[in-house]
C-alpha cells in the first residue's frame, strides 16, 4: 500500500465523492471561487461534506475570502481544512488560523526558483503547504489549469510542515513527480475531469489505482 495521501479537489456531484472516498483518497476539496467551474454553493458542500466518513479530511478552497464569508462557510459546511489559495499574506494566514480554529493550508504558485523563498515564510504560519504550479498572469484560476511546473526546482527541499504537491499531476506523471520531488502528498482536479468541471469516477479511480502501486 503506498503512503502517498491523494486529494482530490474541486468535487461538487456525491457520486464523484463516492468514488474518490472508495478509491482511498485522504482529502476531498470544494471549491468556492465564482470564476471557476468547480464553484459549489455553500448548501451542495455541506450536503457532500455531510457524506464523507470520518478519516478523510473535507477541504474547502477559497481565493482572498473575507470574514463575512468565512464566517458562512464555517457555519455552514463541516470542514476539516480551510485551503488558502489567492494572495493572502503569512498574516492573513495566521488571522484565519486563529479566529477559526481549523488546520490552514497555503497555496503558494511557483515558477522558478524566485518563487520559493516565500514557502518558507508560509511554513511559519500554515498547518501545511501546497505547491502548486503558478498560474500566467493573464489567468482567470489561480490553480486548476492543468500545468505543471519544473518540479527539480522542489527536489530535495523539505519544510517544517506537511506540504502537497499540485499542478498538471495526471496518473501517468505522477510516480515520477513523486520521484523527483519526495511528495508524500499529492492534489489533483483537472486530471479527472472529462470537461472543466465535469469529474469522471473513472478517472478518479484510475488515479488513485496508480499512487497505490508507487
Amino acid at each position: 500500500m503506498s503512503d502517498v495521501s491523494v486529494k482530490i479537489c474541486g468535487l461538487s456531484r456525491a457520486e464523484h465523492v463516492s468514488a474518490a472516498v472508495e478509491a482511498g483518497a485522504k482529502y476531498v476539496g470544494f471549491v468556492f471561487f465564482s470564476k471557476s467551474p468547480r464553484n459549489v454553493s455553500l448548501e451542495t458542500a455541506r450536503d457532500l461534506a455531510l457524506d464523507v466518513p470520518p478519516g478523510v479530511a473535507k477541504v474547502a478552497l477559497v481565493v482572498n475570502p473575507d470574514d463575512a464569508f468565512l464566517d458562512a462557510l464555517t457555519a455552514t459546511v463541516p470542514l476539516d481544512m480551510l485551503q488558502l489559495h489567492g494572495a493572502e499574506t503569512p498574516e492573513r494566514v495566521a488571522e484565519i488560523k486563529a479566529r477559526y480554529g481549523l488546520p490552514v493550508m497555503k497555496a503558494v504558485g511557483v515558477a522558478d526558483a524566485s518563487d520559493l523563498p516565500v514557502l518558507d515564510d508560509y511554513a511559519l504560519v500554515a498547518d501545511q503547504l501546497l505547491v502548486d504550479t503558478k498560474p500566467p498572469k493573464d489567468a482567470d484560476l489561480p490553480g486548476g489549469n492543468g500545468a505543471a511546473f519544473d518540479w527539480t526546482l522542489i527536489s530535495g527541499r523539505r519544510w517544517p510542515v506537511p506540504w502537497m504537491l499540485a499542478g498538471g499531476l495526471t496518473h501517468n506523471n505522477v510516480a515520477e513527480a513523486v520521484r523527483i520531488t519526495g511528495a508524500r502528498q499529492v492534489d489533483l482536479s483537472s486530471a479527472v475531469e472529462t470537461a472543466p468541471g465535469q469529474k469522471d469516477s473513472g478517472l478518479i479511480r484510475q488515479f488513485l489505482a496508480v499512487t497505490q502501486e508507487i
